[in-house]
């Protein structure tokens, strides 16, 4: 039956099934075919929704409302209810309408709106999805899981000359693009991207107050990989609000540069840059956030699990700007987190009341508890980083012994959910915040995340410049 589906849209097909077993049901109906489809976040249905101001986390939640529990058992061979065997009649129908020789996901969201009846319709006329206007920007994808940047050249985004100073400059939509975007250039080999090239005749210019191994290499990497250059500069070379304010530096910089990526202290700093200079400014990492991590974080995890959406990322040490991040985008992807941290050390109140605002919108949770194994309580993920990050290492000898109860060891790992993985921003400070057995054992992607901040950061750059 699923011969002339496309990978994606039999992927849906699956993370249906798993659905539809999640809820106790013994059938696949027209909601748990709706839940699969938004699962594949690369597919073509899921661009259409998200181009059309569609939440795929609200239609998640509002699903989850109506859905009520049964007691059935998943099984191999599990059948589609008389409605879902209509949406795929209509699926086939669309695909013939639109010549696509195979069935898409965009084909099987146009057959959950027009079979009308389903709880998948309903929710779909809830959030304002019509038929014509899905099928009108189904048409304008010719294959399923099309690129965010489907040809040479720059590609188009709402993104493009703002900054990123903050998750909280990005909507949930927006996520995705870079996610979709970071996950196609990784596809694509060197060569591919060189003959590209999105950035060409484009300069960087990276500003350093701090040292950084991951930030520079991978930085100045993406901007080369896409044809454009990047200008180092270090802490001797221009020394923001010393040798010359940083309003002076910004409206210099933007008479040269296509773009401005700063690792400082003060997040005043970024925010000062973003103010006077008329070109898109990156926070490589400040004293309240990194975005830029965050987002690698959260693509590593969507490549690891295949979703994001009801996640637990148990986050264990300081509640530091990599915490405020990472709290901030659970909140937007419908990821839950829990932060365990010691009494004094949480992350700041004004990002949790933020991430919590959206955490609301999402159906995500953000907690706080000050017990390293209450926080790690049915955890996929485990994160951790240094107990004293830049800027607060005169504090080292202090928190030592403070921090300890959070190592991040085996014993911690294995009291987490059994498909845990473990992550860690680097650089780690190896047998304090974790161990050598834990980030070199089988459940780490520290390297994988490393690497990541490659793809995404060059996603960034290439949508924002």
């Amino acid at each position: 039956m699923w011969e002339k589906f496309t990978e994606r849209a039999r992927r849906a097909i699956f993370f249906a099934q798993e659905e539809a077993g999640r809820w106790g049901e013994n059938f696949m109906g027209t909601e748990h075919l709706l839940l699969g489809l938004i699962r594949v976040n690369d597919s073509v249905a899921a661009r259409v929704l998200e181009r059309m101001g569609v939440s795929l986390n609200r239609i998640r939640s509002e699903v989850d409302r109506q859905v009520t529990k049964g007691d059935g058992r998943l099984g191999q061979d599990m059948q589609l209810t008389p409605r879902a065997k209509r949406v795929v009649d209509l699926a086939r129908e669309e695909a013939r309408q639109l010549n696509n020789n195979n069935i898409g996901t965009e084909h099987l969201l146009l057959g959950l709106i027009r079979e009308g009846e389903g709880m998948a319709a309903r929710v779909l006329a809830k959030l304002g999805v019509d038929l014509e206007r899905t099928r009108q920007a189904a048409v304008e994808f010719q294959t399923d899981g099309a690129p965010a940047v489907t040809k040479p050249g720059v590609p188009e985004s709402a993104l493009r000359g703002r900054d990123l100073l903050s998750i909280r400059d990005l909507s949930g939509e927006e996520v995705w693009e870079i996610f979709r975007t970071a996950r196609w250039l990784k596809s694509r080999t060197l060569q591919e991207q060189v003959e590209l090239p999105l950035l060409a005749g484009k300069t960087l210019a990276m500003i350093f107050e701090k040292p950084s191994l991951r930030t520079r290499v991978t930085f100045e990497t993406g901007m080369t990989q896409l044809g454009g250059h990047a200008i180092y500069l270090q802490p001797s070379d221009i020394r923001l609000g010393e040798r010359e304010t940083v309003a002076d530096a910004a409206r210099n910089l933007e008479r040269w540069v296509q773009g401005i990526m700063a690792r400082t202290f003060a997040h005043k700093t970024v925010l000062d840059l973003a103010k006077y200079a008329n070109i898109p400014v990156i926070n490589g990492l400040s004293d309240l956030e990194h975005p830029c991590q965050a987002l690698a974080d959260f693509f590593t995890v969507y490549e690891k699990k295949d979703n994001l959406t009801g996640i637990k990322l148990a986050y264990v040490g300081d509640g530091c700007n990599t915490c405020h991040s990472l709290a901030l985008l659970a909140a937007k992807v419908g990821a839950n987190m829990t932060v365990g941290c010691p009494e004094g050390y949480e992350p700041d109140t004004a990002i949790l009341t933020s991430a919590r605002r959206d955490a609301k919108e999402t159906g995500a949770s953000i907690s706080i508890v000050n017990d390293p194994f209450e926080a790690v309580q049915g955890a996929n993920v485990i994160y951790t980083d240094v107990w004293a990050s830049m800027g607060f290492e005169d504090e080292h000898e202090k928190r030592v012994p403070v921090f300890q109860p959070f190592q991040v060891n085996q014993k911690l790992v294995d009291a987490a959910a059994d498909d845990v993985i473990v992550m860690h921003c680097l650089p780690a400070r190896r047998g304090e915040e974790i161990t050598d057995e834990v980030i070199d054992g089988p459940r780490s992607v520290v390297l994988d995340e490393a690497e990541n901040r490659l793809h995404v950061q060059k996603a960034i750059m290439a949508l924002l410049m």
